[in-house]
């Protein structure tokens, strides 16, 4: 290490000449030799190169600077800011306005947030957002209607755009959210759409099927795949709804005409762009039925072409049961835990690792063990595992598992992670806390609470316990588990994390586990990205951040609690570069 002492004035005067002259300030003719007696001229070269380098980077201008806004940083002291400016996609000055003067040089690009929030960009931690982009572009979204007559104009409009094709509306919606507080009927939606199959997922426990739909299945009431069953009137009627399992009926989705490639990638594109409007710039991808390999090479594409607008951290789904170990062995040799760059990276494995284990509250001998050779082997190639798991009282079946491995390899650096369980005890809790192991906690309840709720009875005030697990001392991130299960409006999300209500307005959770509008957000954006190894590269506003950040239409900390599920992002910025623009910031791009 250079040590640098304070230099003589005659030192200093021909240091300030000699730097002049290698900065390219001044000829070398101008700097006489008898100024600088008696100092070692490797010190004194040491000294100015750094003093240069220095001079160098102040004297860099930012790519963007935005001015005039409330920044909440979420850094440790809760800074909020004035303004910030980016330089090669990421943050190299937070502070006043006055602070990004110097700055501001000729290609500098210039935003006025108008007294506007800015919050860091969201990152939804478990969403199945690869396989929601690939049918985008050829579904139906219900999500934010409000009755079924507005459902049913959707549904009217897009058969207008696309005559005789099918109709599909794949979940993320409740009857609920419907003033009717009721399911559409068949009638209601061959009135819609005569002419088209439709097919009408709520959840995985329904579908609705018009005749058109049943027919190019090959199916009818009396000829229903395993696991199908049709659901009668009290005259005996079907009623042209069927109900299933998760297993069933990702199967009978799975039957449906596919979009092509061309429609995966617009509907990648399309969907990305939904969730920058909606502040989201990164998001943790567990896969999902229904999606193979194959499916992701229209988010590959993107990719590619550096057109991605949201992060994306991705982990695979084991799909061939019974053979899931074959199958994690033949597609990770390419993929090492990390693989990738900024905007994709492979994120491991889960969040199915065997059929057998997945919603299983009474597993067997066998089944643990297959599923601990599988989670054994992965914790040794050093690779992150998610885990879908629903009910705290058998979840013991999988930490002890967990605990098994980690004797052999500790799993805390692999960054594991629980996804759903709502009910979670503190017991839970502590075993999850001392191992590492984090969760991925999501709103299923604000679409799901009311039959929650009618099943849980009080215990439902404390689902899920979101300040419990921060007192223990858990990684939380926050998400969605959009979109045939939920909203993918991370809004909508946060909003249920402060008032605990349902899309019916039964609230649901007490006040001992509602968290504050600053510790929600927080869950939101460098609790999830902790999930993926990037807690310590975005997630807040700082200096040497990378550079993503939302400019939301309305203050987040301050606004009635209600009006935050309306909240959206008038300019989202991923890396420095403007991904979605409002009009008012149409200039911005």
């Amino acid at each position: 290490m250079i040590k640098i002492a304070t230099l003589p004035v005659a030192t200093r005067d021909a240091r300030e000449r000699i730097q002049r002259r290698m900065c390219g300030a001044v000829p070398a003719s101008l700097i006489p030799a008898s100024l600088i007696p008696g100092l070692n001229m490797r010190k004194l070269l040491a000294i100015l190169v750094i003093s240069c380098w220095a001079t160098s980077a102040y004297a860099q201008k930012a790519d963007l600077i935005v001015t005039n806004a409330k920044i909440v940083t979420l850094d440790p002291a809760s800074t909020i800011a004035q303004a910030l400016a980016v330089r090669d996609g990421k943050i190299v000055a937070v502070g006043g306005n006055d602070a990004m003067e110097g700055l501001i040089g000729p290609a500098t690009r210039r935003v006025d947030a108008g007294g506007r929030t800015i919050i860091p960009g969201l990152i939804d931690s478990h969403i199945h957002a690869v396989r929601a982009g690939l049918t985008y572009a050829t579904e139906v979204n219900w999500i934010g209607a409000k009755t079924i007559g507005e459902a049913m104009e959707r549904l009217r409009q897009a058969a207008k755009a696309r005559p005789a094709s099918w109709i599909i509306v794949a979940g993320g919606w409740s009857e609920l959210q419907f003033a009717e507080r009721r399911r559409p009927t068949l009638a209601e939606v061959m009135s819609a759409v005569p002419d088209n199959p439709a097919y009408i997922q709520l959840f995985y426990s329904a579908v609705l099927m018009t005749p058109k739909a049943q027919q190019a299945l090959g199916m009818s009431a009396d000829q229903l795949p395993a696991g199908i069953t049709a659901e009668r009137a009290a005259s005996g009627e079907t009623t042209g709804w069927f109900n299933g399992s998760i297993v069933s009926i990702s199967a009978l989705f799975d039957r449906l005409p596919r979009p092509n490639f061309e429609e995966n990638v617009a509907g990648t594109r399309q969907f990305f762009t939904e969730l920058n409007r909606l502040g989201i710039t990164g998001i943790v991808d567990p896969g999902g039925f229904s999606i193979y390999p194959s499916h992701y090479a229209a988010l590959q594409k993107l990719w590619r072409e550096k057109s991605l607008s949201v992060r994306v951290a991705y982990s695979l789904f084991a799909q061939n049961v019974g053979a899931e170990f074959e199958e994690y062995k033949t597609l990770t040799p390419f993929l090492p835990m990390g693989f990738g760059d900024d905007m994709l990276r492979f994120n491991g494995i889960g969040e199915r690792i065997t059929g057998a284990m997945y919603n299983n509250n009474a597993p067997d001998a066998a089944t643990k063990e297959k599923f601990l050779e599988i989670i054994r082997w992965a914790a040794k190639q050093g690779l992150t595992v998610t885990i879908h798991w629903q009910e705290d009282k058998s979840v013991h079946h999988l930490l002890d598992l967990y605990e098994e491995v980690n004797k052999e390899t500790p799993i805390a650096p692999l960054r594991w992670s629980i996804a759903h369980l709502d009910n979670t005890s503190s017991e839970t809790l502590a075993r999850m806390k001392a191992l590492g192991v984090g969760w991925t906690m999501q709103d299923a309840m604000y679409l799901g609470g009311d039959r929650i709720v009618a099943q849980a009875g009080e215990a439902a005030r404390s689902m899920p316990p979101i300040v419990m697990a921060l007192r223990t001392g858990v990684h939380v991130g926050a998400g969605t588990d959009a979109h045939r299960v939920a909203s993918y409006n991370p809004f909508v999300a946060l909003q249920w994390m402060l008032d605990g209500k349902t899309v019916g307005g039964l609230s649901t959770r007490g006040p001992d586990e509602t968290p504050s509008r600053e510790d929600a957000l927080r869950l939101y954006t460098v609790g999830s990205a902790w999930f993926c190894f990037d807690d310590t590269r975005r997630g807040t506003l700082e200096n040497g951040k990378l550079a993503d950040f939302a400019i939301l239409d309305r203050d987040f900390m301050s606004v009635p609690v209600e009006q935050i599920g309306a909240t959206a992002s008038l300019l989202t910025v991923v890396g420095g570069k403007v991904v979605y623009a409002a009009d008012v910031f149409s200039n911005a791009k």
